[in-house]
């Protein structure tokens, strides 16, 4: 019996022995991978790396000698010695395959070939903290993540003082074995939205993680719908006002975005310099956006609609000028429109892909070239211009990028919709879009709210921001376990001794 479990655990030895060969033999084939040999008289050992994940100042300084002087002591005692802190000796082959990769020293001794060190000695090149690029604000901080996710944890824990800040890291993708990290307040943040967000990563089955979009997407409730069901950004301050308001923030390495939810419709017309200014400014911009947005949307299909089946409802002052705009216009006005609206597509995605002084000029000098010489061919309409052009410009006051690009697709099939059928057609669509608005979750939590459900104490900070002395409560949505932010009856209301 003896024998039969020596010779079984002799043939897994060799088993695993054969698989850890395996793994350096497939190292060895790339020309980055470095290997020296040294016979040492009493212990000859190997130094294995991929040079390039490995910083050489490092491997001279903090590692090389110690191994020359300490080596023949044994692994045990060489561990105590090297002034490194990420250090450790183990037989898995999994583990030593991974921390190789990611820049890890491996040293072998050749008499016990089964266990080996493993030195972090990793080099990384990060940019350093810039100015947000897509969401820039006048007033408030200027700092934004980068594609280091140690780096954006700390701008999140230097905002966040907090123990209950808690990280949960997870690794997704097959091949590229991204590290996901998942954020929330332990106290506050709703568990259950917590462990939805946890699983939905988990179950992820993708073999490539490139950036935090692609984890916004695979994670979404409705992975068909248009509309973001998480809110992007490259702030810091937003990810905080999230973390404190009960939100689940992932963030992942290589990419300079974290995403939160769950989230509201509403959400997405919000800027975090909403909360750096005066409240009344601040409700009025707000107010501003919801309007630009709407113009944005129903601008051209309601002046397709009016001019194709409505023109009863023309003013009479008004009439005769759209007759002379449109006297010359062989086509008709849907097709009028989907050519300004598709040059303006042509001339933003241009712009957006160009360097940015060549991008700004021609997205300049293109809209005006285009515009002024369709008008004189008699290809399209100067009001029709002024209209797609203003809606073009409403467009881009949403302040997340996401939405925006929503926004501009859901305009064509409105337009369609009110060439065949007009006033009719318009609103079929957007009983269609508000059904589908109604059904839509972030996070299992409605889209709509505040408005469907309606919930009234949400509304202080939904379509208008009021006073911050009427945040005396977080948002109902989030469900959190701590629902006060600070004691209203404590608010001061005595007057200053200089009053």
């Amino acid at each position: 019996m003896f024998l039969k479990w020596l010779t079984r655990h002799m043939h897994s030895s060799q088993k695993q022995q054969e698989t850890l060969m395996s793994v350096l033999n497939t190292f060895k084939k790339s020309t980055d991978f470095s290997m020296y040999e040294h016979q040492n008289n009493e212990v000859p050992y190997k130094i294995m790396f991929f040079s390039t994940l490995v910083d050489p100042d490092r491997l001279h300084k903090d590692v090389l000698p110690y191994i020359n002087k300490y080596i023949t002591d044994g692994l045990e005692i060489l561990k105590d010695k090297i002034p490194i802190e990420e250090i450790s000796i183990t037989s898995d082959v999994k583990e030593i395959k991974n921390k190789v990769l990611q820049g890890y020293i491996l040293v072998q001794l050749l008499a016990d070939k089964n266990k080996c060190m493993l030195i972090e000695a990793s080099v990384n090149f990060e940019r350093d903290v810039g100015m947000p690029e897509v969401e820039f604000t006048v007033t408030g901080p200027q700092e934004s993540f980068i594609e280091s996710l140690d780096t954006n944890i700390n701008l999140i824990r230097k905002r966040l003082p907090l123990p209950n800040l808690q990280i949960k890291e997870l690794e997704v993708g097959k091949i590229t074995k991204t590290k996901v990290a998942v954020l929330f307040i332990e106290g506050i943040a709703d568990q259950e939205n917590v462990k939805t967000m946890m699983q939905r990563l988990e179950d992820i089955e993708f073999d490539q993680i490139l950036d935090s979009s692609m984890l916004n997407q695979m994670v979404s409730d409705s992975t068909l719908s248009i509309f973001p069901q998480y809110v992007n950004t490259e702030r810091p301050d937003r990810v905080s006002g999230a973390l404190t308001e009960g939100k689940v923030v992932v963030m992942s390495d290589n990419s300079p975005e974290a995403f939160f939810g769950p989230t509201t419709l509403v959400e997405f017309f919000s800027s975090l310099e909403d909360y750096y200014l005066p409240w009344h400014i601040a409700s009025f911009v707000r107010i501003l956006r919801f309007f630009a947005v709407t113009f944005s949307i129903l601008a051209a299909p309601v002046y397709i609609a009016v001019i194709t089946f409505h023109y009863e409802l023309i003013p009479k002052d008004l009439l005769a000028t759209i007759i002379a705009s449109r006297s010359n216009i062989p086509f008709p006005p849907i097709v009028e429109a989907l050519f300004l609206e598709f040059t303006i597509e042509l001339l933003r995605e241009a712009g957006a892909r160009l360097p940015t002084k060549v991008g700004q000029t021609i997205g300049i000098v293109g809209g005006i070239v285009i515009g002024q010489a369709s008008v004189e061919a008699g290809l399209t309409s100067n009001i029709l211009l002024i209209i797609v052009a203003l809606s073009a410009l409403a467009s881009f006051t949403t302040p997340v990028y996401q939405m925006g690009n929503t926004i501009r697709i859901i305009r064509f099939p409105i337009m369609i919709f009110a060439a065949f059928l007009g006033g009719i057609g318009i609103v079929i669509c957007l009983l269609f879009t508000a059904a589908h608005l109604i059904r839509l979750t972030s996070l299992g939590r409605p889209y709509l709210e505040p408005v469907y459900p309606l919930r009234l104490r949400d509304w202080k900070d939904a379509f208008f921001r009021l006073p911050f002395t009427f945040f005396s409560s977080r948002p109902v949505m989030m469900r959190p376990k701590d629902t006060k932010r600070f004691n209203a009856s404590r608010v001061k209301k005595t007057k200053d001794i200089d009053e």
